[in-house]
């Protein structure tokens, strides 16, 4: 043993090597130094590792729970922008009908957006027809409300000297404003469309097509029988009429005298009924009770 583990034995150089058993030597007292500098820590070091670890799995916690909390918040303002309404399209008002001109093939401003497609292609088809034959021609406007005229007659005329600044350019064109807000209507002119229509049937035209099928929301109705009551008075044919005020009688909801004192009788014998029930009954059925004993 003692020749197997004697210095020269282990520092013996390597056969074939070159370069001389110093090196071997250096590596061996390196190894054996590293190995004495794993001394065991003392319990003040082993404390504050793991108060360390700790201080690093807080963090870590606290990381993980702010991530979670913005994450959270994040998909909250998400669905709350996906659940709020979008935003409504700004509607034109009647300033933007008088900017607009009039229509070029339709014969329909529809600002209040209360008429049907059927409503348009009808009273469009009616409104070209009769330009072609009469060259006369038709406009229909419908609007919510006013707010820079008070009435739906002093609007009609501002439409029709925007739109046909001359009196040759307005002499046959004819203006029909529905308001619906307000439940009325107007119908100004030309001279020609005047002519042509008659005072007779421009008065009540706006006394009873427009304004009492308003009043029932019938729009698509009242600007329809409208045009086809004006267009019947251009080709001079019989007038086809308007409808009329219904006088709708409400009753009262108020009972009578009369019927209240009737109601009162009959209610005081029902509760004088069920209090007799309700104290001889008990009372006969205790003595019933009693006398068996």
């Amino acid at each position: 043993m003692e020749t197997l583990l004697s210095p020269s034995t282990l520092f013996a150089p390597v056969r074939g090597s070159k370069k001389p058993s110093s090196l071997v030597a250096v590596s061996s007292r390196s190894a054996v130094s590293c190995c004495a500098l794993k001394k065991p820590q003392p319990a003040a070091a082993l404390a504050a590792s793991s108060h360390g670890d700790r201080v690093g799995v807080a963090g870590g916690a606290r990381s993980w729970a702010s991530f979670l909390h913005h994450g959270l918040a994040a998909a909250a303002l998400s669905l709350a922008i996906s659940l709020a309404p979008a935003p409504a399209p700004a509607a034109a008002s009647e300033f933007d009908v008088l900017n607009d001109g009039p229509p070029v093939d339709s014969y329909v401003v529809d600002d209040a957006g209360v008429l049907s497609r059927v409503t348009k292609s009808d009273v469009k088809r009616l409104a070209r027809d009769l330009e072609a034959r009469k060259n006369i021609r038709l406009n229909f406007i419908t609007v919510r409300k006013l707010t820079s005229k008070a009435d739906a007659f002093e609007y009609a005329d501002q439409v029709l000297e925007k739109w046909y600044p001359t009196i040759e350019e307005g002499s046959n064109k004819g203006i029909v404003v529905l308001v619906t807000s307000q439940k009325e209507g107007a119908i100004t002119g030309g001279p020609a469309f005047v002519k042509a229509v008659g005072d007779q049937i421009l008065d009540a035209t706006v006394s009873e097509n427009l304004p009492v099928l308003a009043t029932d929301e019938k729009y698509n109705e009242a600007i329809f029988s409208t045009a086809r009551r004006l267009a019947a008075a251009i080709d001079g044919l019989p007038d086809p009429g308007g409808p009329s005020f219904k006088e709708n009688k409400r009753e009262s909801n108020f009972k009578t005298k009369e019927e209240t004192e009737e109601k009162r009788g009959q209610f005081t014998l029902v509760v004088g009924g069920l209090l007799v029930i309700a104290f001889v009954v008990p009372m006969a059925q205790y003595y019933a009770y009693i006398s068996k004993k």
